[in-house]
């Protein structure tokens, strides 16, 4: 009966409702945020490609190929031969070109004793001044006969040249076409170099944070392998996509590495370390889209702050703006939490004094 009468009593009511709104929905621990100084990284994908890859060609008329001297993954030097063309038709016209010039030497010389001779009987009036001039015009002809036959042995001496394929730098063959019987037309593709085996990662970066790209900037990059790579940022493009609003950097990487031109690659873009305001990534909570913090009053309640965040190191996130370095954060278990409502703060062993 005194129960029955105890509950009916408005009083008791309102205290126990009291009570009840005034018991913590939850034992936390709090932290303040931390003061650090991080790296600056800026992640960047792209491709790894050849500095510039030379097309090995076959020059003047072409020919048949007689020896193909190198394969696929070979090193050269330059200047070392790769392949030759046949011969035996430009050596028969170099040969023909020769006998021409004995010809033309021997009439040359005919035609320069003719026009002396002139030239010394003509003040006598032993003969006419047109007979003389016919023969300084036979000396000219001979004269521009023996340079033309010059210039055609030069022609087939360079086209001889050209049965030699050559490597134009130093270099490793990336591509090879060429088959020994088959005919290599001019201009045709026999070969590819990888000049001087320098590779480069082709990265794609945001127009906005091209200016903090300079020339020297130092990159890491991770392979498909899971290997990493130091380079360094050699060009930045001078144009940006208007399709995805990217553009390119250039970045050189060490020779001798286990890149391999074609590969993808990821990586990150090194600057001068900053300072940075830093929480554990269980402190931030998203909520409607949005990262927000729990803030614990002096009453115990806490309050939802809305923050904006930046870099991620580890398990660490940085606070770029919403909290000051002495508030008192939820370090954990916010998602459980609402707007007003009472904790308990209980000691936070992980992290010492409150940190």
């Amino acid at each position: 009966m005194l129960g029955l009468m105890g509950w009916s009593n408005p009083s008791i009511w309102a205290q126990s409702a009291a009570s009840t709104a005034t018991r913590a929905a939850l034992s936390v621990s709090v932290i303040t945020p931390l003061a650090q100084t991080w790296p600056q990284q800026l992640p960047a994908t792209g491709t790894i490609s050849a500095w510039q890859e030379a097309v090995i060609s076959a020059e003047g008329a072409g020919g048949r190929l007689t020896d193909v001297l190198v394969q696929v993954g070979d090193k050269v030097k330059k200047g070392q031969l790769l392949a030759r063309l046949a011969t035996d038709t430009v050596q028969a016209d170099l040969a023909q070109s020769r006998a021409n010039l004995a010809e033309a030497q021997a009439v040359l010389a005919e035609a320069r004793a003719n026009a002396q001779r002139a030239r010394e009987l003509q003040p006598s009036g032993l003969i006419s001044a047109q007979q003389a001039q016919q023969s300084y015009t036979v000396e000219q002809t001979a004269q521009a006969r023996l340079a033309a036959v010059q210039a055609r042995i030069q022609s087939d001496e360079l086209r001889l040249a050209q049965t030699r394929v050559v490597a134009p730098d130093d270099g490793v063959i990336s591509a090879r076409t060429a088959v020994i019987g088959s005919f290599a037309g001019t201009g045709q593709e026999l070969m590819r170099l990888i000049r001087r085996e320098r590779l480069e990662w082709r990265a794609e970066v945001p127009a906005a944070e091209l200016a903090r790209l300079t020339p020297g900037v130092r990159a890491t990059l991770t392979l498909p392998s899971g290997d990493t790579l130091n380079g360094t940022l050699r060009q930045v493009a001078p144009t940006v996509d208007a399709a995805n609003r990217m553009g390119l950097v250039y970045v050189d990487l060490p020779p001798g590495s286990p890149a391999r031109a074609g590969m993808f690659a990821r990586g990150q873009f090194e600057f001068a370390p900053t300072a940075a305001l830093t929480l554990p990534q269980s402190a931030v909570v998203l909520r409607d889209g949005f990262p927000l913090v729990l803030r614990v009053g002096d009453d115990g309640r806490v309050n939802a702050i809305k923050v904006r965040v930046g870099r991620r190191v580890g398990d660490r996130i940085e606070i770029l703006a919403g909290v000051t370095p002495t508030m008192r954060l939820v370090a954990s278990g916010g998602a459980f939490l609402s707007e007003g409502d009472k904790v308990k703060v209980v000691p936070n062993a992980a992290s010492g004094a409150g940190r």
